[in-house]
């Protein structure tokens, strides 16, 4: 059984950065295509990037240029790097994992199997 673990939230300024981490526990995160997602209050869980199990990586359009989904096989996480925060940026930000896909770009959370606790982020104005 494959667990997730999120680290890294927090309350930043605008134009601030923060790097969540996905700490996967169980089985290697080779294994699994990890995406991140996030939930605002009164809104649905969306997509916001992520890492096939081959190496691919995806990220919103809103989010590009802004954050890096990365990878680290020796820790077992999958890092979601954040730069130039807006407020429209806070949510809580889950990390969830596949075994199904490749190549990534599982941008609907139904396709996903394991998911962490979440972590939260808040971007003040």
């Amino acid at each position: 059984q494959v667990q997730l673990v999120e680290s890294g939230g927090g309350l930043v300024q605008t134009a601030g950065s923060l790097r969540l981490s996905c700490t996967v526990s169980g089985r290697p995160v080779t294994w699994y295509s990890i995406g991140w997602f996030r939930q605002a209050p009164g809104k649905e869980r969306e997509f916001v990037a992520d890492m096939g199990r081959s190496g691919a990586t995806y990220h919103r359009d809103s989010v590009k240029g802004r954050f890096t989904i990365s990878r680290d096989n020796a820790k077992n996480t999958v890092d979601l790097q954040m730069s130039s925060l807006k407020p429209e940026d806070t949510a809580i930000y889950y990390c969830a994992a596949t075994a199904r896909t490749w190549y990534g770009r599982t941008k609907v959370p139904r396709d996903y199997d394991y998911w962490g606790q979440g972590t939260q982020v808040t971007v003040s104005s």
